[in-house]
């Protein structure tokens, strides 16, 4: 399985594209800026859009990517997210105000778009590969994913807290690939708890709770002003040896490309 990251960052600037994973060439995760890097039959390839959840820098692309094809497409996309997530696209995106109705464009029979309803811990198959919605603790709905690759699982957090659940699933995988978000830095640690998001302490706690820590882990969601800060934090915290076992942390970069 293919993995090329088009986005992993937690804002826009240069070189900077909001969360989006291209998955072989047809499956999308999560539809940030980075999306925009796809020429236009890369894009036109994508059948399947995966939403983590309904914030901006998460679903940005979308409307504008189904613009650009959609036209030279012979079957609607097909959205998959939480009820929640759907609900809100179409009462704040997809509403005729700030976006057609691609549900209804060029007519209900033939659509541009189709919406999906998925709840965490299903598990949906589609081009060939399972997809798995992991749980996640944000301050909207939200979920993770996980992927099941040729050599193992690629999991992704998505948005998240201190989440339990969601090692509870992940101990019961082969995990070849873990993306972990890491939005603020420790000065803002307590910007990112009201925000649910983690900072390299809240990190490196919830990866005592991995009990298989055998592969890399790629941390994503950074902001660009905080990315390098982030990054000596958590390589700080690690240098004190208070991991059980050692755990590779990286910083993911846009344009990179994996198999998994």
């Amino acid at each position: 399985m293919k993995v090329r990251v088009l986005g992993c960052s937690g804002a826009i600037a240069k070189d900077c594209r909001t969360t989006s994973f291209l998955i072989d060439h047809s499956i999308l995760i999560d539809a940030g800026t980075g999306v925009g890097d796809l020429t236009l039959d890369e894009m036109r390839a994508i059948d399947h859009v995966f939403l983590t959840h309904s914030h901006l820098d998460h679903i940005a692309a979308l409307p504008l990517m189904l613009d650009a094809v959609s036209s030279r497409r012979s079957t609607p996309v097909q959205v998959h997210a939480l009820p929640q997530t759907l609900a809100a696209l179409r009462l704040h995106v997809f509403n005729n105000i700030i976006w057609p109705d691609f549900e209804a464009i060029p007519s209900v029979e033939q659509p541009f778009l189709r919406l999906h309803p998925l709840h965490t811990g299903e598990q949906r198959t589609v081009a060939g590969r399972l997809v798995e919605a992991l749980p996640a603790v944000h301050t909207v709905p939200a979920v993770g994913y996980a992927i099941q690759g040729q050599t193992g699982w690629w999991v992704f957090s998505g948005d998240t807290e201190r989440n339990s659940a969601f090692w509870q699933r992940v101990n019961q995988l082969p995990v070849a690939m873990l993306i972990m978000e890491t939005a603020f830095s420790e000065r803002e640690s307590a910007l990112a708890r009201r925000s649910l998001h983690l900072s390299p302490h809240t990190l490196l706690a919830e990866l005592q709770a991995w009990t298989m820590p055998h592969c890399r882990v790629y941390i994503t969601h950074t902001k660009p002003a905080e990315t390098q800060v982030i990054m000596q934090e958590i390589h700080s915290l690690l240098a004190t040896g208070a991991q059980a076992t050692p755990i590779d942390v990286r910083w993911l970069q846009a344009g990179q490309e994996f198999s998994v």
